[in-house]
Formats: structure tokens, sequence, C-alpha cells
């Protein structure tokens, strides 16, 4: 084998992406098990369709991964413009579907820009703490410019309405602001804003139908046949699985149709279902192995924007991870996130697939670029 090769082999980081292609592996499994048995709905060869997005998604990551960091930095603001844009036309020209708006469609690609509009929004902050001094504290005031850089797509996101993935960009932006560091005076303050802004959301912001979710969250029992439904079924699909599970292709909750939007939302209560407890720890081990070795690269580069944006990235994954198992197990309302790499969904595919790219380019930074 060529030496140039080999030496090419030995430098590049392939953690990043060999994570992404073994969750992705047991997502597209638990996929097929989950939809083979809905052909007269459709759904039998969504799997199809994910592995294209998984393959444009992984060489969109690979593509990525070769380029300088120095790049995503000079391109930040440029990135969070052009997403937020995206976001726009989607409340001038975007397409109606399940009683939101919140796709574009251009002939055949049908995209959802409020995924993109995560990345778009870690790159922003990550170049905008850059030049706030890492070891200084942040106060209040340095939290007004970069908060209305969240607030204003996380409300145009809501008002789709979207409100998980709303609340998902101010997830993301707490992370990265607690890694900046903040001052104990500013986490109080905004320890209050949040109360507050939570009672006066649920008050007078959020439809029926959301606080509907928050009451069957909390009862799911009260309207079993309704809005308890989905949180029901997601409950007797985990709890059947026991230690071991059903099995591949043995869900009753899949193949029965019992539990709605098993191919998106209820992508882990399906596999729960069928591999059981032990099927889901080795889930959450993968998932974990990712999460560290994003943490480990974080604390090991050197410039302070490569640390912050790898924060950022990980907060995407990791949030939707833990929303999505908290919601289908009834420690969350339900809300439409995905997890990460399992979940049918082109757009989010694309998004984790950039993300891994980034990381995976910083990581090869101190190999290739130096």
């Amino acid at each position: 084998m060529n030496q140039r090769l080999v030496d090419f082999f030995k430098r590049y980081d392939f953690s990043f992406i060999g994570s992404m292609s073994a969750i992705f592996l047991v997502g597209i499994l638990n996929l097929y098990s989950a939809t083979h048995s809905q052909a007269h709905e459709g759904l039998d060869s969504l799997y199809k369709s994910q592995l294209m997005w998984f393959f444009i998604s992984a060489v969109v990551a690979i593509c990525i991964s070769f380029l300088n960091p120095k790049t995503f930095e000079r391109f930040s603001y440029v990135g969070y413009v052009l997403t937020l844009f995206l976001v726009f036309l989607v409340m001038l020209m975007g397409k109606v579907g399940m009683g939101a708006q919140r796709w574009l469609v251009l002939g055949p690609i049908r995209m959802q820009p409020s995924e993109f509009m995560k990345m778009g929004l870690v790159l922003a902050m990550a170049r905008f703490f850059t030049k706030v001094n890492p070891e200084v504290e942040l106060g209040f005031k340095e939290l007004i410019l970069p908060g209305i850089i969240v607030m204003v797509p996380a409300v145009m996101v809501i008002l789709q309405p979207d409100l998980g993935t709303g609340m998902l960009l101010l997830f993301i932006f707490s992370m990265m602001i607690f890694y900046k560091r903040l001052k104990w005076k500013t986490i109080a303050t905004l320890g209050v804003i949040s109360v507050l802004s939570g009672v006066l959301m649920y008050n007078f912001g959020l439809r029926e139908y959301q606080r509907k979710r928050i009451h069957t969250f909390i009862d799911p029992y009260q309207d079993a046949r309704g809005s308890g439904y989905n949180a029901i079924q997601s409950e007797i699909a985990i709890g059947s699985g026991r230690l071991f599970g059903k099995g591949f292709k043995n869900s009753s909750q899949a193949s029965l149709n019992y539990l709605p939007e098993n191919h998106t939302d209820f992508v882990f209560a399906i596999f729960n279902e069928e591999h059981g407890f032990f099927g889901s720890v080795f889930l959450i081990i993968l998932y974990l192995v990712f999460f560290m070795r994003l943490i480990w690269l974080a604390t090991s580069v050197q410039r302070f924007y490569d640390s912050v944006l790898v924060v950022g990235i990980m907060s995407i994954f990791f949030w939707h991870a833990f929303i999505n198992m908290a919601m289908v197990s009834g420690l969350l309302p339900i809300v439409g996130i995905p997890l990460p790499l399992m979940s049918y969904g082109g757009s989010s595919m694309l998004t984790f697939g950039v993300g891994v790219g980034m990381a995976t380019s910083i990581s090869n930074t101190r190999n290739f670029f130096n």
C-alpha cells in the first residue's frame, strides 16, 4: 500500500464518522423493522430513502472534514443568516402538513429549515463568544445580543408552530453559555426569567393542544383515547420489551400500528419493545461514546472557537437524544424531537452529518492543518 495513504489513515480521525455509522446501522435496522409491515400506508420503503440520506450526509461529513476549521469561523455569520433566511421563507411560502407550516418544497426536494437553524445558531454563538475573553465570566448585559440572536429564530420556529424545536434552540444556547461561564448573579437572573417566561408562555403563549400535552404528561389516562394515546402506547411498547425484547421485526405496536409516528418520534419505543432493556443500554452506550469523544475534543483543542463550536455540536446531539428518550419513556411531555441518526428524516440527518464533519475537521486540525 502506498506509504502516503498509510500515513493518511493513521492521521485521519475516523472516530466521529465511525460512531455516526454505528448508530445509523442500528437505526436503519430499527426503521426497517418498524415499517416493514406498513406497506398499505406506503411506509415500508422509508428505509431506502433513509439510506440515501445517510449516504449524502456521510459524503457531506467527509468533504467537510477536509476543510480547515478557520473556514467555519470565517463563514459563521453567513451560515446563521442563510439558515435564518430559510426559516423566514417557511413563514412566507412553506408547505403546511399535519397542522404546521415547517417545510420548504423545491421540486423533488422537501426540507425543514428549522433543522439547519440549529447548526446556524451554533456557528453564530461560537463566533460571537470568540470576541469575549475566555477567562471572563459573562454578565447579563453581555448576554443581551446573543440572546437576540437566539430568540429571533426561536420565536419564528415556535410560530410555525414547532414548540419542540424552538425550545431546543434555547437549550442549545443555554449549554453554550454555561460552557463559556456565567456569573452567579447572571445564573440567578436567568433562572427567574425562565420561570416567569414559562408561566407567561403557559397562560398566554401555548395553544390548546400544547397545554393538553402538559396535562397528558402529568396524567395520560385522563384522555387515554385522545391526547394521552401516544404516551400510553409508547409506555406499553417499552414495558413489553422487558429485559431482552421480543426480537427483530416482532414489535406488535409497530406491526398493528398501535403507536403512530413509530418511524420518527417514537423509534426508541419500538427499539425498546424489540430489544428490551439490554438493547436500549447498548444504544445509550453508543451515544455516550460519541458524547465523550466530543467532550474530549472540546477540552483538547487549542483555539477557543473550536472548543465552543464542538460544545455546540455536542449540545445538538445531546438534547435531541435526551429529550426524545425522556418523552417516549414518560419523563417529559411529548414533543416532535427526532432521535439522532435513528428517526426518519432527511433534514435532520443532513444536519447531523454536517456536525460530524465539523467535529472531524477540528480533530484533524492537529494532524493536517498545523
